[in-house]
């Protein structure tokens, strides 16, 4: 049988989510904890993977089992043997074709940044922090040159290992609420570093550093170069993805107000 579970975690202290030697990670303690419940050694597949010190709200995942121990299991059971910074949100059967990663449809990530002439202490570790003012209109100006299909090739890592570097933004914004400045960006999919080197760029706009034009022009240039430093990875949330309805996946909000 085959089931779903919806994890936040707190990315702080793991190198990323997926399983590694000699380092833990989100994925390795979810697999001890879910082990447990289900007395065997099970492996989970997630909807979208992240990277060290990057936080989930409502990453989706999915396992095979061979016995159902409803919902109440797949929650309070699993959550007693995880770490306080790992928590599963809701659990469910879901049909032997759903497939985490494949089956979805779009991801979507919010990059969130402090911007203070002082640091924060509250969410230090969950918060990008810019001490000089960001102008939020300008930098969503300039995001909407990179909804569509394009070539993301100036925004992705040099090491990204993606078959084609095209991908398809749906909606790209940016607001203010105070002190933070909130990047929501939704996809079809990413590339390696796409989300936090589009906010390094956008935080140069931001700064009136660089003008809205140049992050189009960086998108033509096909450049990495070109672009804007990568934005540190304590800021960036992976919020939410898309399945197609007849899976019945849940859609829940979760995590600190800046971020609803």
């Amino acid at each position: 049988m085959r089931f779903a579970l919806g994890i936040e975690y707190d990315g702080s202290n793991y190198c990323g989510w997926q399983r590694q030697n000699h380092v833990n990670s989100v994925q390795q303690e979810l697999e001890r904890a879910l082990s447990k419940v289900v007395n065997q050694p099970t492996e989970v597949i997630c909807a979208g993977r992240t990277d060290t010190g990057v936080h989930g709200t409502n990453q989706v995942i999915h396992f095979d089992a061979p016995v159902d121990r409803g919902e109440r299991a797949w929650t309070m059971g699993i959550n007693t043997n995880l770490p306080k910074d790992i928590s599963v949100r809701w659990g469910m059967r879901v049909a032997d074709d759903f497939h985490a990663r494949f089956s979805a449809t779009a991801r979507r990530y919010k990059y969130v940044i402090y911007n203070s002439p002082l640091r924060p202490a509250i969410f230090h570790k969950g918060l990008s922090h810019c001490y000089e003012h960001l102008d939020e209109v300008l930098m969503h100006e300039a995001a909407q040159q990179l909804v569509g299909k394009h070539d993301f090739t100036s925004y992705r890592t040099v090491h990204c290992q993606a078959s084609s570097p095209e991908r398809t933004v749906l909606h790209l914004n940016v607001t203010r609420q105070g002190n933070y400045v909130v990047i929501d960006i939704k996809a079809n999919a990413f590339l390696h570093h796409m989300v936090r080197n589009i906010a390094g760029s956008l935080i140069r706009v931001g700064r009136k550093q660089e003008t809205v034009a140049w992050i189009g022009d960086v998108l033509s240039m096909k450049n990495r170069c070109k672009a804007g430093m990568t934005a540190p990875s304590g800021g960036l949330y992976f919020v939410g993805v898309d399945f197609p309805e007849h899976f019945n996946i849940p859609q829940q909000n979760a995590g600190p107000l800046f971020l609803l």
